[in-house]
């Protein structure tokens, strides 16, 4: 259905025309202003960043970072980590409504069936040197999809593109295991189709074929909450990196491989990973006051990380969900010798107590609390952002579809130019 203008904006350019720009108003959120009329009056918009541009229109996530709200599909992402999972919050994800009792238990088969990637992509990997981070294969082999799975290619047909979205969902655990243990040296692990989501990525991820394998119950709670807490956040740049993609008519695996490829930079999905880093660059509790110190400066570059966000400036609803959670592993855990989350929990203490971190709302952030958890769980480092990646695949999926089953046009940015005017060949 057309959007239709709440009301209109008039531009006035100087010794130029006057532009009627159409207003239109969402269900939540900010009025947007249509400034595609302005292309035929010669005159683009500058927007560096694009922190005051909507691309696109989505009725899948909502944010309003001043309150610290965040929605999908209308739904709080406080009550879905409470009573869901993150299977049912994928289908709530790609289909609008959340399942009733038997569209969960066939939307749940049906990934199950698909944990399995075919048996060529074992000799993709060696490919790989060993000593390559599990991004980079990762990036690799889900962009090698599209070679091993013909059949779901097709992005105008909504049955492949619910195939290929099955597949993506369900092989992204299989992949991220094989990533880790082909760094690490050892055997793949087969996916077992009786255990859930998250019990069968711990299960390839630390299982060998030498002894069984029992997964803890708070250890696959704790990755089902985490999977859950990333599985969407609006146009962000991987996402909005996999709809610019798309836009092209790429098939599903080449554009969920550009959103890995963009989620890999430290600024986004490398947030949980610099974490670690700063705790490890703090060293031990002694020098955690000369750390904060060093944070309140504002001639010192050295940053606090894991603590206030970019879009949440009260506070990040997400990490209320994951401190429960973080307590819950260190308690099942026994871990109270381990340095750095001694220095992490302290400094928890600091930015929930110290004025200076209260009055800026520099709170710790779902970044902070999944850096200790999955620190506390023996995952290295490297593989934090590949556990991002793998929740964040179903919220790519469902833009990439949403944007195919409506009409699009191809993304094409326009730009300020500031370099040579024409100029002759010298000869």
């Amino acid at each position: 259905m057309p959007l239709k203008p709440s009301k209109k904006a008039v531009l006035s350019i100087e010794d130029g025309p006057t532009v009627d720009l159409p207003i239109y108003s969402g269900t939540l959120g900010q009025d947007v202003i249509d400034v595609s009329p302005l292309a035929k009056n010669n005159h683009f918009t500058f927007d560096p960043g694009f922190v005051a541009t909507a691309a696109c229109e989505s009725a899948i996530t909502f944010i309003d970072g001043g309150k610290g709200v965040l929605l999908h599909r209308g739904y709080p992402i406080e009550q879905l980590a409470e009573h869901s999972s993150y299977l049912e919050t994928c289908f709530l994800l790609l289909n609008g409504e959340l399942p009733n009792k038997a569209q969960k238990q066939t939307f749940e088969a049906t990934v199950h069936r698909h944990t399995m990637v075919h048996e060529q992509l074992r000799t993709f990997f060696t490919g790989f040197r060993r000593d390559a981070h599990p991004m980079a294969i990762l990036c690799g082999v889900v962009g090698a999809l599209s070679a091993f799975y013909h059949d779901s290619l097709e992005v105008s047909d909504e049955e492949h593109r619910e195939i290929a979205a099955f597949r993506l969902i369900a092989k992204m655990p299989t992949l991220a295991a094989m990533s880790y243990k082909y760094s690490i040296g050892q055997p793949f692990m087969y996916p077992r189709n009786d255990l859930n989501y998250a019990e069968n990525f711990l299960y390839m991820m630390f299982g060998n074929p030498c002894e069984e394998f029992k997964v803890s119950k708070v250890l696959s709670t704790a990755m089902d909450k985490i999977f859950l807490l990333h599985a969407d956040h609006e146009q962000n740049a991987s996402t909005s990196a996999v709809r610019l993609t798309g836009s092209s008519g790429a098939n599903p695996f080449a554009c969920i491989a550009a959103g890995i490829a963009a989620l890999w930079g430290p600024s986004h999905g490398g947030a949980n990973e610099a974490v670690l880093k700063m705790l490890e660059e703090i060293g031990d509790e002694s020098r955690i006051d000369e750390f904060v110190d060093r944070a309140k400066d504002k001639n010192d570059p050295f940053r606090l990380m894991g603590f206030g966000h970019r879009v949440y400036k009260n506070f990040d609803p997400r990490a209320k969900v994951m401190k429960e959670t973080a307590d819950e592993v260190l308690k099942e855990l026994g871990i109270s010798n381990d340095p750095l989350l001694k220095i992490a929990k302290r400094l928890e203490t600091i930015a929930l107590e110290d004025a200076y971190f209260v009055e800026k709302k520099l709170y710790p952030n779902v970044d902070f609390y999944s850096g200790i958890i999955l620190k506390a769980m023996g995952i290295p480092t490297s593989m934090f952002t590949v556990i991002f990646a793998v929740g964040r695949t179903v919220g790519w999926i469902a833009h990439w579809n949403e944007m195919h089953s409506a009409p699009f046009k191809i993304g094409r940015p326009r730009q300020l130019y500031t370099g040579h005017t024409a100029r002759d060949y010298p000869h």
